[in-house]
């Protein structure tokens, strides 16, 4: 492992249905075989953060089916333990990304049975029983970064940042420099931003 950097610790807030989130976090993966760093992994829901947005009709009814698998995430965090978060986000978003499987049903039932959860906790996908709970999660990576973002929001030493935004997973040692790069800026407080237009769609391969 390298010893480019002394960064042990990150965090990392996704909502399942985010495909570039679902790309940093494969790149977050990488990063771990070629640095030392351990990952605590939180839910952040782009349905709380469109609240009271005016959304075009396609997107507001993904909004409304998105609660389900965050919802059924942090059931499985309160009633079996934080072990199951990633566990989880990996299950459903193998299924909804690298799957393309749009059936979130049949991905919280799928991905359950993957892990080893029980069955039952598909239910709490239409409850508001842990609301509570999810809210708080969202807004503490929010209020690390501020309103005007999305998902993924990932923090670095407790340093955290919209993004970054990738549309290819990098891999091996290129995705550690440009890990050692996102940090090396996190430790320059009055750096803020760095940005261009999207030409490319994502790629989970």
């Amino acid at each position: 492992m390298s010893e480019s950097t002394a960064v042990e610790k990150a965090d990392f807030w996704f909502d399942p249905l985010c495909p570039f989130a679902w790309i940093t976090s494969r790149w977050m993966g990488e990063v771990e075989q070629v640095r030392s760093i351990s990952v605590d992994w939180h839910v952040m829901s782009l349905a709380v953060l469109n609240e009271g947005r005016d959304l075009p009709a396609d997107y507001q009814e993904l909004m409304s089916k998105g609660w389900a698998p965050v919802r059924v995430i942090v059931a499985a965090q309160e009633l079996h333990g934080p072990q199951h978060v990633k566990n989880l986000y990996d299950a459903m978003g193998t299924r909804i990304h690298d799957e393309g499987n749009k059936d979130f049903d049949a991905v919280i039932a799928e991905s359950l049975e993957e892990v080893g959860l029980p069955a039952e906790l598909a239910a709490f996908g239409s409850t508001d029983e842990y609301d509570t709970q999810l809210r708080a999660s969202h807004q503490d990576g929010i209020d690390r970064v501020g309103d005007d973002v999305g998902t993924p929001v990932v923090a670095f030493n407790g340093t955290a940042f919209f993004g970054p935004v990738l549309t290819k997973i990098p891999r091996g040692e290129q995705a550690g420099r440009i890990f050692d790069g996102a940090v090396l800026m996190s430790e320059f407080p009055e750096f803020f931003e760095l940005k261009r237009s999207r030409t490319g769609s994502p790629e989970f391969n």
